[in-house]
């Protein structure tokens, strides 16, 4: 399997260089693809391996009781398959006039690079954010009016919390709202005096507050139809490679050009119990997952 922008007959071959000071600076930028929201488990496979990891989950065997007539019946393990392919690889490439002139504006902290890294970042989260969207679990329109958009907000994400917590979703969980969403949610109460609202760090990622077990983001970036997303990050993987920075004389005007390739991909992970298998030892990604929710607010027009 080729992806688009692979040479057939050279795809097997993956570079394995890496940017860790462009990641430094990538990651802070992200919310869908930070840390808290999807987990990185396997991206160091991808740098390793390749442009897809195969992600086994063992089915749980089934317990048994035992008599002395019937004994006892072995069970062989189970796995069930999953595919992390990478599919995304976005450029950028600017000209300048000199390669010094770059140089003297302060290598990675240039405001060239810095505005490099913040377009990249801005079209991974949105790509992962349509990953984690599609993927979740849609809950009923959260209706708000003047009157009640903090208490119907807050509302929400405790219903958020009470249908995770029916699933056995683990602690640790994220909610991501939209900016509207965030305007009424900090006016109420047990937001507003939350301890770690204002906490040390609490900027970071876009994160509000944290909140009944849930960190709260907030971002622009917000999948189209939908305001708010909750879950935990055992649910969606984001796995990503930098080839870094390149710089050299370009061929088509008389300038020195600096570029940067971004591959990455993402998706939902399954779990047995809580997904459904297919005869093949697949699962039907075709639904979605129990670890991440989402709704939309239905905003009530002024009179």
């Amino acid at each position: 399997m080729t992806f688009a922008y692979q040479n057939p007959a050279t795809h097997t071959f993956v570079p394995e260089l890496w940017d860790a000071e462009l990641l430094t600076q990538f990651d802070p930028l992200l919310v869908w693809a930070a840390p808290f929201v999807a987990n990185n488990d396997y991206e160091g496979t991808i740098q390793k391996m390749g442009d897809v990891v195969h992600i086994n989950s063992l089915m749980r065997p089934t317990v048994g009781d035992y008599t002395i007539a019937e004994g006892m019946t072995a069970q062989r393990p189970e796995t069930v398959d999953q595919r992390l392919p990478i599919t995304e690889a976005k450029y950028l490439q600017v000209l300048i006039e000199t390669v010094e002139q770059y140089q003297a504006a302060g290598g990675m902290n240039s405001p060239i690079n810095q505005q490099m890294i913040r377009a990249l970042a801005r079209e991974a989260d949105t790509f992962m954010g349509n990953v984690i969207s599609k993927g979740a679990t849609e809950l009923p329109k959260i209706k708000a009016t003047a009157g009640n958009a903090p208490a119907a907000m807050y509302g929400a994400i405790l219903d958020m919390m009470l249908a995770l917590d029916e699933n056995d979703v683990p602690a640790g969980r994220f909610v991501v709202v939209s900016p509207r969403v965030k305007r009424y949610l900090v006016e109420h109460p047990a937001v507003a005096n939350a301890a770690a609202y204002g906490e040390g760090g609490v900027t970071a990622n876009g994160v509000v507050a944290r909140l009944g077990g849930f960190t709260v983001a907030s971002t622009t970036a917000m999948p189209k139809g939908v305001d708010i997303v909750a879950g935990h990050k055992a649910f969606a993987t984001f796995a990503s490679q930098f080839t870094g920075f390149r710089e050299g004389q370009s061929e088509k005007f008389r300038a020195d050009y600096i570029d940067t390739l971004h591959l990455y991909g993402g998706k939902i992970v399954r779990y047995p119990e809580l997904d459904a298998k297919k005869a093949d030892n697949t699962f039907d990604e075709s639904k979605p997952t129990k670890g991440i929710v989402k709704a939309a607010v239905e905003w009530a027009t002024a009179a």
